[in-house]
């Protein structure tokens, strides 16, 4: 429920009976009502959460008596989720009398209308995000999500147990719930209830921040690449390169995938580090070492043919 969660932060407290708390809604938006007070309810978003500051207030208040019930039963007549008034102020009647008829929930807020909104949209986007949940696991390594996916006993969480021992800090393990925030970027964080738990095959359940301090994990990490742990085949196509950039799709959201194959020996965090160094040089750096490298080859044999060229054609 929006009001119980945000009470302390935004320093609510509810005006009149409680009428309409159990309303639903179904919009990511807060917004004031504009002209529909004056009337105009053209285009009225009647689906957002109404939020009402002084510019508003001060508005009715300036109406005539007849004007402002006239033009306040039309806003009522919507069946708005929610009215917030900003900044302590007062509604001038029949506001609460209209809005408890219409069965709307009026709450108050001490906040200034900009801090107000502030606080609020943070937490419709996250409420209204595309989310999904992922079997896998994600640290956070060099300050880039990475996160690990592959078959069942693979050694995904090995692999993230080994990198929070040099340093890095685990985000979830095992299951890892992702959203979709703006258009591109995704935020991966674990269930409340695994409390950043990790099972470790023929150990069992380990507390992370009890072995390793609470330095060792994070709430939620933005996920930036994808490691997809696979065991190894020797007919397997690999990349080899790195020029043939390949990538996933989540929630719409396309990310980069790297393919690691498995063989004894292979040392796995080493690689998982490097992967996270490699994109901080491309994605921040605009350092692509495969590229660069191909570049060079091509500029060498360029000249090299120049200079073939150049010899066949001297007879002197």
């Amino acid at each position: 429920m929006l009001v119980g969660r945000m009470e302390a932060p935004l320093e609510l407290e509810l005006l009149g009976p409680p009428v309409g708390l159990d309303r639903e809604v179904t919009s990511p938006e807060a917004s004031s009502p504009g002209l529909v007070l004056s009337g105009y309810v053209n285009r009225f978003p009647w689906q957002r959460i109404q939020v009402l500051g002084e510019t508003e207030v001060t508005y009715l208040q300036s109406l005539p008596e007849a004007a402002r019930a006239a033009n306040l039963a039309q806003y009522f007549g919507f069946p708005l989720p929610c009215v917030f008034l900003t900044k302590s102020l007062d509604p001038p009647p029949p506001f609460l009398r209209l809005a408890e008829e219409a069965g709307v929930p009026v709450i108050r807020s001490r906040l200034k209308t900009a801090e107000f909104y502030r606080l609020i949209k943070p937490h419709l986007a996250d409420h209204f995000a595309p989310t999904t949940t992922m079997h896998g696991s994600l640290a956070d390594v060099y300050g880039v999500g990475l996160f690990f996916t592959g078959k069942s006993g693979i050694g995904k969480s090995e692999c993230v147990l080994d990198l929070v021992e040099r340093g890095h800090r685990l985000v979830a393990d095992d299951l890892v719930i992702v959203s979709r925030r703006g258009n591109d970027v995704l935020i991966g964080r674990g269930h409340e209830l695994q409390r950043h738990h990790m099972e470790i095959r023929g150990v069992g359940l380990i507390d992370i921040p009890a072995i390793f301090g609470i330095h060792a994990v994070r709430q939620q990490k933005r996920i930036e690449v994808v490691v997809t742990l696979e065991e190894w085949d020797a007919s397997a196509h690999v990349e080899r390169t790195g020029l043939d950039v390949q990538s996933t799709t989540i929630l719409g959201v396309e990310v980069p995938r790297i393919t690691v194959h498995l063989n004894p020996g292979k040392n796995i965090t080493v690689i998982a580090e490097v992967i996270a160094m490699n994109h901080l040089l491309r994605y921040y750096r605009g350092v692509d070492s495969a590229t660069a490298f191909n570049e060079q080859l091509i500029a060498r044999m360029s000249r090299r043919e120049d200079a073939r060229r150049y010899l066949q054609e001297d007879f002197e």
